[in-house]
């Protein structure tokens, strides 16, 4: 199987929640591939100076919006190729949906946003959904599966005598929580740490800014994915008092792989990703919470880091989407593809069928003759080694060769890049039976 994997450049930034969602899709191609499938993934990579193709003057975003439009442009060109697209992005990659026939299958992450769903609804016959929670499906959308994100635990670091703080690792915005984790941490008489970048300037100066002076909340700012890491690793409990939002916080999956955890309220996922009463609990109202952390030490961190491991593995995660792989391949049988590579047919008459073959790097087709029809095969791209009877041929782009009625050929791609060429058959029938291997 040959598959495109798309994630948006974003999440290679060094931001750790973008960082955290690449890891995951960057898993699950590792995964994947140890099981022998071919995975491309799009964009290739990005550096930091690939930003730079946004226009003199504009933002880093757009930069990085420039680079996703650019990604999924190379991946709609060799669209054909693969038997399977498998999108990570948001809503915006479905619209290119009308120029190939490849199944897609769309992991939607996030939707919390109600303006998108129309585009999801829109798309609904044509596309494979996977959620990634229960909580975060809509009753308005077609779904193959649900999928949690895997989490390879061993990658995580593991601190059994944790350190006398709790931590709190989002952005600084209202909708955030961080006005509430302050609030739990001066209730229970506990240090806060807080790693995320300000978002919302006056909402700081108003909210946090007053209790940095005191020395019990500490702000870190945003730091990257291993500063995060260590900083949750070593924390008491991990605050997650966010009372709106459907979407997945990967946060709490890592921090309860590190083996510390988790203090949330009881919205959406959460009862999902947490055991109560063995990687955190569950809270209505702050008072509840800091109840919860007068119980955290109660925990063992060896067990909330266990939980992931049994629930939220990798290796999970790559078996239930081979399965979806499977069944997308099976409602969608396509005589065009085939392990070598695929065609086109670009004229079928009575005198004759033109095709337009593409073979993959490194493949062949099988030896074989036909009885009823000749060809004549011109080399688009790439190059090719022929088999015409006793003779092998090399051709490059621009040449041809003809193949007679019964001689034994076949075509190989020698070459690093996919070899193209147009077959032209002529005689008495076409049929694909016409084929003797």
């Amino acid at each position: 199987m040959r598959l495109a994997l798309f994630s948006p450049p974003a999440w290679k930034a060094p931001s750790p929640h973008c960082a955290q969602w690449e890891a995951v899709v960057a898993g699950l191609a590792q995964g994947l591939e140890q099981e022998g499938i071919s995975v491309h993934r799009f964009p290739a990579a990005v550096e930091e100076d690939e930003y730079s193709l946004s226009p003199p003057g504009s933002s880093r975003e757009q930069g990085i919006k420039v680079g996703e439009y650019l990604a999924w442009s190379d991946a709609f060109e060799q669209a054909e190729g693969f038997d399977l697209i498998h999108t990570y992005g948001d809503f915006f990659p479905l619209s290119y949906l009308g120029l190939t026939t490849t199944p897609v299958v769309a992991t939607i992450h996030d939707l919390c946003s109600p303006p998108s769903l129309p585009v999801y609804k829109r798309y609904n016959p044509r596309v494979y959904y996977v959620a990634v929670s229960e909580a975060s499906r809509s009753s308005e959308l077609r779904y193959l599966a649900t999928i949690y994100p895997g989490v390879a635990v061993q990658a995580f670091p593991f601190h059994p005598e944790p350190a006398d703080y709790l931590f709190f690792g989002y952005g600084i915005h209202p909708e955030s929580g961080v006005e509430e984790a302050i609030s739990i941490a001066r209730e229970a008489g506990m240090k806060l740490r807080v790693m995320g970048t300000v978002e919302d300037r006056p909402y700081y100066e108003q909210v946090v800014r007053p209790h940095l002076d005191g020395g019990w909340v500490e702000l870190i700012g945003e730091g990257n994915l291993d500063s995060w890491r260590q900083g949750v690793s070593r924390a008491l409990a991990f605050l997650h008092p966010i009372r709106s939002g459907a979407s997945m916080p990967l946060a709490v999956l890592e921090a309860m792989a590190c083996g510390t955890p988790v203090i949330a309220f009881r919205q959406g996922v959460m009862s999902e990703l947490i055991q109560e009463g063995v990687s955190g609990f569950l809270a209505d109202t702050v008072a509840e919470a800091v109840q919860a952390i007068s119980r955290i030490k109660t925990l063992a961190r060896e067990q909330c880091r266990e939980h992931v491991a049994t629930r939220f593995s990798l290796q999970q995660m790559v078996e239930r989407y081979l399965q979806v792989y499977r069944t997308v391949l099976e409602q969608n049988r396509r005589e065009d593809h085939r392990p070598w590579g695929y065609y086109e047919v670009l004229s079928d008459k009575p005198d004759h069928k033109v095709k337009r073959i593409v073979v993959h790097p490194g493949q062949r087709l099988s030896l074989q003759r036909h009885h009823h029809r000749a060809e004549h095969w011109h080399v688009i791209r790439g190059k090719a080694l022929v088999t015409r009877d006793k003779e092998q041929i090399s051709l490059e782009a621009g040449e041809s060769i003809d193949i007679p009625r019964g001689a034994t050929h076949r075509v190989q791609n020698p070459g690093s890049e996919p070899l193209v060429f147009i077959e032209v058959q002529r005689g008495d029938y076409f049929g694909e039976d016409d084929i003797e291997r």
